[in-house]
This record gives structure tokens, sequence and C-alpha cells, in this order.
């Protein structure tokens, strides 16, 4: 085979390796044993995926690359969201660039808009996707706008019309003025903001015991035009008088009643509540419970309507400005408090929502969410973590109908019918044109649908449903959906719902909850504050694989990961990933590593790995048990943990002992050669199989050089190691025998490296050794005697430790390394004085600067921490002087 070049080229590499695993069609879906699909959530048409998606597509293809190798039938759907509101708004401004108006084009000609944007971006995610590796079947990409998907929808629709489980009504919606659309209670966004409470005074028609008004507080001012009505609380004694009363209420001249109502809390303001049922969820409920009027005042864009004189017009910030003077110059404004409260805003474009009464389109969600609860609690489909259960079955029993229509026109539009002339209404699979009640004619409903209910079908109508239900059995339910936990409500537990109403099974039998990744800082990232990252720009400056690597070692449970990318903070280009860039050196030392093994395979011949010492048995030990422990932590979705144990087996006991230990044998001849080749191989073929799901370009590029891949299509479709195959080698004798000597020997390099001798300098050892173990200990005396340059190595359970030796405890053994004639004492001791003293100053100078508190408090935080690192660092450096010199003395 081809010599393995000397450097690792990762642009080159994967460049050629996903053009192999392409040609090859690897990715299509396999046939096997147990059913393993799984569904990617479709990313937005509307830009380019970013950290939250590479970390979802790792976790994904890492488990589906496994799944793969193990010999089940898999399958891993790709598709695309249409992403109504956000592809409508990014199309807008596209258009509005441009000097056009979708108003002026027409529905039509915006709806070609916003597909050239789908096809250009869409492209783009695609390719993003490609280039992480992912081995996703792009031969069978779905669309949720597909003629094939559409057709789903529209049934879902049409049949939950039928079976009286979608209706339409006048009720409060959240209202985006800026998108002029309503958004549902989960895409709302809440953020904290300093605000006001006005207290305002409504004259009574008639005194009550002397009081001529009473006083509302709000942090609405400008809504009170629609007032209608004025809340009590029954539990409020010093208001039952004025229950039955009348308000005229200022501006509008509008006689309005007093009532009682639980929804009051007698604790706010002064008690007394304006009931506004157009413009405030709980005020419609007791609107409707009181029989008052629902006046809207506002429209779409949140502007005051006709028939308001002066503020007729006026958005609904300047009419609030207008309100608040009005009262205060007709002397009605009693006073102001400041209030801090929470206020809804649009997940898309950041505006204020306007709670805001209209007629909209609902999924009454009463049939559904109790099935939707069965599953979870019943332990049909599970979260991982288990914690995120709870906030699945809270939102759950606590869930209200669902506002399904958007007022938009990119989207799938509500198949519903009327009739102009006879007032006919239906919902139907084909358009019609003409009534067939009274052959009048008929036009179909303006809005669209919510995007959220067309995604909710994506694990069965990805997959032929409802036509083709062949295609879809054997693949569903689905294994496991990997998302974000900000749509567990928005998306997970709709498709759950959906799933058991058309299909009558789950969705799927896992969700896997990622965390969050932060910035640096800890905040969002996000494109406006500078502070997000490309993964792109990731692949390209460390490659794909390192990228996976680190990223699939921030799964650890947590709710949030902090991603430890440096940004320019004027450009907001990447400058560089430690984290990342430590990856980097580990997919260098995978390379590097099985090059020498490849470049010591001169004279190689095919045969059964042998366990002939004890190095052997130890590594095939502990190769066995890493066998276990990957696949066990792979079905547990412990994707961190599996990331670890790869790389401690990997760097530390491969690489760093077993190579080590094998390099003598390399140098012989015979049969002692060929063993050390064919072991190494083999442990070398089993380590790149378990690597290979998480990081899938280094490992197959290496895996085209070993012996054992000639004949074989590629890494990727190569078998998994069976754990059942390995436990033969599982021998804990060897494991504790060699992992004793590696202690010793690591004792003994380390007291050459304090004390600085020569590599070539042979140190006699004494190594006091528990008596049950004196001798596992002494029967890998050779091991120890070739790995750490020991001239005369002495194992006893009695034994003493020498004059002018140095003492260092190590796996449960003392190991005195004497340096008699290796050490200049004198010079030594003097040595580590004047580096002590040197350290000393160091020490008391960060000491001072870190009790200063205006370095602490005014300093940038990563100086503080520098600093604090560095002054750990010293006085680490300070205790070994302090140990070494209480040794010399």
């Amino acid at each position: 085979m081809e010599e393995m070049p000397k450097n690792y080229d990762a642009a080159q590499v994967e460049e050629r390796m996903l053009q192999k695993w392409l040609d090859g069609g690897f990715y299509a879906r396999s046939k096997g044993s147990e059913d393993r699909t799984v569904v990617i959530p479709p990313p937005n048409v509307t830009g380019m995926l970013h950290m939250g998606h590479a970390l979802d597509d790792t976790i994904q293809d890492t488990f589906i690359r496994y799944c793969r190798m193990r010999g089940y039938s898999t399958r891993w759907i790709l598709g695309t969201d249409h992403a109504g509101i956000a592809t409508q708004t990014k199309v807008d401004k596209k258009l509005k660039a441009e000097g056009i108006s979708r108003l002026e084009i027409g529905r039509e000609k915006f709806l070609e808009a916003c597909q050239d944007w789908r096809v250009q971006y869409g492209g783009i995610i695609v390719e993003q996707i490609k280039r992480m590796g992912c081995s996703v079947d792009f031969d069978d990409e779905k669309f949720t706008m597909s003629p094939e998907y559409a057709k789903a929808v529209r049934k879902v629709f049409v049949d939950w019309y039928h079976d009286d489980l979608i209706y339409r009504g006048k009720r409060i919606v959240n209202w985006c003025p800026n998108c002029t659309t309503a958004i549902s209670d989960d895409e709302a966004e809440y953020q904290d903001e300093h605000g006001h409470l006005w207290h305002l005074r409504y004259p009574l028609t008639e005194p009550v015991d002397g009081i001529e008004h009473i006083t509302v507080a709000t942090t609405r001012p400008e809504t009170m035009l629609g007032d209608t009505g004025i809340a009590v609380s029954p539990d409020d004694p010093d208001k039952a008088k004025f229950i039955g009363k009348t308000v005229m209420l200022p501006i509008v001249n509008r006689e309005i009643p007093i009532f009682s109502d639980w929804h009051v809390d007698a604790g706010f303001g002064t008690g007394f509540v304006k009931v506004t049922p157009a413009h405030d969820p709980n005020d419609f409920a007791m609107g409707q419970a009181h029989d008052l009027p629902q006046i809207n005042v506002f429209d779409e864009h949140a502007v005051v309507v006709e028939g308001y004189g002066e503020f007729t017009g006026m958005d609904r910030d300047e009419c609030r400005v207008a309100i608040v003077k009005w009262f205060e110059d007709h002397g009605l404004l009693d006073h102001v408090d400041d209030h801090d409260h929470s206020v809804m805003h649009c997940y898309r474009c950041d505006s204020t929502l306007e709670p805001w009464l209209s007629e909209q389109w609902f999924v009454g969600v009463d049939k559904l969410k109790g099935p939707a609860l069965d599953v979870v609690n019943n332990g049909q489909v599970k979260f991982h973590p288990d914690r995120w259960t709870q906030t699945y079955t809270t939102w759950m029993e606590n869930l209200k109908d669902w506002c399904i229509s958007r007022q938009l026109w990119w989207g799938h539009r509500i198949p519903v019918f009327y009739c102009d002339e006879c007032g006919w209404e239906d919902a139907l699979m084909e358009d019609v044109d003409t009534c067939p009640k009274c052959g009048g004619h008929v036009h179909q409903d303006e809005d669209v649908l919510d995007t959220w209910f067309s995604s909710q079908l994506w694990t069965f109508a990805t997959q032929g449903w409802p036509d083709n239900l062949d295609e879809l059995e054997g693949h569903h339910p689905t294994k496991v959906l990997v998302t974000a936990r900000d749509i567990i409500a928005l998306w997970v537990a709709r498709m759950v719902m959906s799933s058991l109403y058309f299909t009558g099974q789950i969705p799927f039998e896992d969700v896997f909850i990622y965390a969050t990744i932060l910035a640096k800082d800890g905040s969002r990232m996000s494109k406006s504050k500078g502070n997000g990252v490309d993964p792109m720009d990731l692949i390209n400056m460390y490659g794909a694989d390192a990228m996976r690597y680190n990223l699939l070692t921030l799964v650890t449970g947590s709710q949030d990961v902090k991603f430890d990318a440096d940004i320019d903070p004027k450009t907001h280009e990447l400058l560089g990933s430690p984290r990342t860039d430590a990856a980097r050196g580990f997919v260098t030392k995978i390379w590097n590593a099985s090059r020498f093994v490849m470049m010591n395979l001169d004279g190689y011949t095919p045969g059964e790995p042998v366990a002939a010492t004890a190095a052997d048995a130890w590594i095939f030990s502990r190769l066995a048990k890493l066998t276990k422990s990957i696949t066990d932590g792979i079905e547990a979705y412990e994707f961190g943990d599996v990331s670890r144990e790869l790389y401690d087996f990997f760097w530390n006991e491969f690489c760093d002992w077993y190579i080590e230990m094998t390099k003598d044998r390399l140098r012989g001849e015979g049969e002692e050669r060929a063993v050390a080749q064919r072991n190494l191989v083999y442990v070398l073929d089993t380590a790149l199989r378990l690597l290979h799901p998480v990081m899938p370009f280094v490992t197959e590029a290496i895996w085209e050089h070993l012996p054992v891949a000639e004949g074989q299509p590629a890494l990727m479709v190569a078998q998994w190691p069976d754990p059942v195959d390995y436990e033969k080698w599982v021998d804990d004798n060897s494991e504790v025998a060699v992992a004793m000597a590696c202690g010793v020997v690591g004792a003994i390099r380390s007291t050459r490296a304090q004390y600085r001798l020569s590599p070539k300098a042979d140190v006699p050892v004494v190594v006091k050794v528990p008596a049950a173990s004196e001798a596992a200990l002494a029967a890998q005396a050779g091991l120890i005697t070739s790995l750490a340059r020991v001239s005369n190595l002495t194992v006893a359970a009695n034994a003493e430790r020498p004059a002018e030796s140095a003492a260092v405890i190590a796996e449960g053994c003392e190991v005195y390394c004497v340096l008699s004639g290796l050490v200049d004492f004198a010079a030594e001791r003097q040595r580590l004085e004047a580096e002590q003293k040197k350290l000393s100053g160091e020490y008391a100078k960060l000491e001072k600067k870190l009790s200063n508190e205006g370095f602490v408090q005014k300093a940038k935080p990563e100086a503080v921490e520098k600093a604090k690192a560095q002054f750990a660092e010293v006085g680490d450096k300070l205790a070994l002087i302090a140990a070494q010199l209480s040794e010399l003395a």
C-alpha cells in the first residue's frame, strides 16, 4: 500500500474522503437487523448553520455511523424547513432593498421569490452538513413544502377539522405588529424591562360615600381607549361597595361597569383593574364571563384605529405618551411608580408583541394531550437527560389550544374554502372554484399554517405517509430525536400528539436534549452581538474531526456549556479556539502513531493476535473493556464520556505505553517481530473502528493503509467490534501487574526529570511492594528496565530505602531511585534555593496584586483570572521545590 504522508492535511483528506463516501453510496439507507432510523431536525432555509446545529448533527452522525457499522438497519433522513415568518421577513427585506414591495408584485410572484431564496440558502446548508462529515442520505432530501409533504400537511388539517379538533374563533393572540402575524405563546420570548405603573383616575357616574372617582393602576395606559369594565377582587371587602356601580371612561365617555372577578389580585396596584377584553388574555376571559364588549383599538400595525380623535393614527408608543399627557392635563393622573416587568417579544424580529383580539384557527388539544402524556409517563418515550421529562409533562399538563394560523403568504395555505353567496364552508384535500352546494363563487382562506404545524409530522410525513405506507413500515417509530431544549414544547410534544393520532405509534423512542452552546463569556451566541461562531470557520481552521471531537466532549449532561472561541471584537472574525486546537492535536497524534505502526510493517504476514507478553495481555484486556464501554456509552447517548475514554485509551495507553513496550520486539526478527506486528495492527484496527463515528475523516484515511483494509470498501461500512468477541481477552491480573509496572516507570521518569538526569544514565532502583504483589511486579522487571533505563532493579516486600535516594509513591509501591554519583547534591540544593528565592518574589507580587480591591474590581475579568492562575501555578512550584529540598536534606 501507498505510504502515509508525514503530515496530516485535514482539508485535502476531508475532501477526498467525502467524495469516496458519496461515490460509494454509503450514505443510503442500509438493511440489517434492528431498525435505527433518525430524522434530522430540519434547519430553516433562512441562513447558515450555527454551533447548535453543528453539535446536533455531530451527535446524530456519531450515532448513525455506529449503528451502520453495528449492522443495524439505518436510515438518516435529511430535510429543511420552510420557516414561514423567518423566510418571509428575509425575502421582504431583500425585495425592499431592491425597491420592490410584496404587495406590489402579488402573492404568486412573492412565493416564487421565496422559492428562489430556499434554493439558494437550502443548498448552502446541505453543503455545510456534508463538510461536517454527516453521513445523511443526501439523495433523499425532504422539504416541508414539497408537493408530497404538503399533501400530508393538508390531510392532517382536513382530518382534524372534520374530527372537530380544529376550529376558528375570535381570541386574544400574541400579535407581532412588525411581522403582522400571530405568534404562539411558545414562540414569544420574555424580556425583563424597566417600566412604570401609571395610576389613572376614572370618574364615578355617581359618588359612592362621597368618593367621586376610583384610581386604576396600569402598565399600558394606551389601551384604556378599549376599556369596557373595571374589576375588583371578591376577597377585597373595601371594594364591595363599588360593585354594581359604573364609571365614565375618560376621553371616550363610555360608561362601564364595576364588577368582581377572581382574576384580580387585591394586592396589586390600587385594587381596581381596568378591563380591556381585546388587548389582554385575562381581560378577555373576564369580558366573556361578564358579557363585556370587545373593542379593538389597534390595527395590525399597532396603530390606533379611526374613531379616537387626536389619538387616531398614533402608534402605541406615541399613544401612550399622549394618553398620559391628556390625563395629566385634565388632573386625572394620580401618580406614577417605577415598575419592572416581563414583556413578550417576537422571537424573530424582537418587536414587542401586542395581545390582540383577532379571528384565528386553533387546534383543540384536550383530546390529544392525554395520550401524549401517557407515553412519556409509562416510559415508551424517554428523555435523556431524564430531567427534561418534567419540562415536557409540566408543559403538556398546562397546554392550551394552539393557534395555528399565520397572516403570511409563505407557508401551507389553510385548505378551508368559503362560498361568497350561501355561506358554505369546508376543509378539502383538493382546491375548488365553485360551491358544491349552490354553485356560487368560492374563495380560499388567506392565512397559512404555523410552521410548527407542518414540522410536527416530520417523522412520518418524510417517510411516505399517507400514500406510501410500505415505506414507513419498519422505519417508524424512529429511534432517537436529537434536539434542543428550546423546542420541547414547540416541536417535540406536538410530534408526539400528531404521530399518536395519525399513525397510532410514538414518533421516536428516545429524545436526546443537548446542551445550549453559549459564548465564551456565558452569553447567548448571536450574529447581532458579534459573538457567534460559524462551524465552517472552525473546520477551515482546525478540520472537521477536531471540531466534532471538541463538540462531543462538551456533552456532559449540563444544561449550558461555554464555547472557548476567541473572536475579534471589531471584525467579529474567529481568532481561535484552544479546545478545538487541542482536539486537532489529538487528530495529529492518531495520524502520527498510526504512521509509526505502518512504517514498521515490513514483511507483515497476516495472523491471529497472540498475548505473547504481559504487555500484550494488558492492552488486549484494556481494549476489550474499551469496546464494551464505548458500545454501551453510545447506546446510552453518553457522547462526552465516549470521547474522553477514546482519548485516554489511544493517547495514554496505546501511544504512550503499548507502542513503547513493543519497540524492542519490532527491532527483533522472526516470530517475535511478526507477533508484535500483528498485535499492533489488531489493536490499531479496533481502535480506529471505535474512533470512526466520532472522527470519521482521519480514521478512514488511516484505515486505507492497514493490511486488514485490503479488499474492503471503507471503514465506515466495516464491522463494529462486538464486545462479546473481545471478552476472551479480559485479564484483570495482567492489567494490575502492568499498571503497577507503568506506575513504577512513571515514578522513575519523574525523578529523572526532577533531577535533570541524562537520558542515557542508568539508575539503580529499589521498589518496596506489598507482599501480595511482589511476584507480579517482579515478573515485569524486564519491562521496567527497558522502559526506564534501570541498571539494577530490586523488587521486594521488605525493601528499605537506600542512602542518597529519591522516593516516590506510585500504584501502592514506594519507588527509590538511587542518585549517588548521578547528582551533585550541594549544587542541586543551591540551584533549588535560587529558584525558590526567585519564585517567592513572584508569589509575593501576585499575592499583593490579588489582595488589591481596586485591581480585582476594576480590571478585566480575564486579567483577574490570569493573575489567579499564575498565583496558583507559582504556589505549586514552590511546594514542589520545598519537597525536593526536604528530600535532599
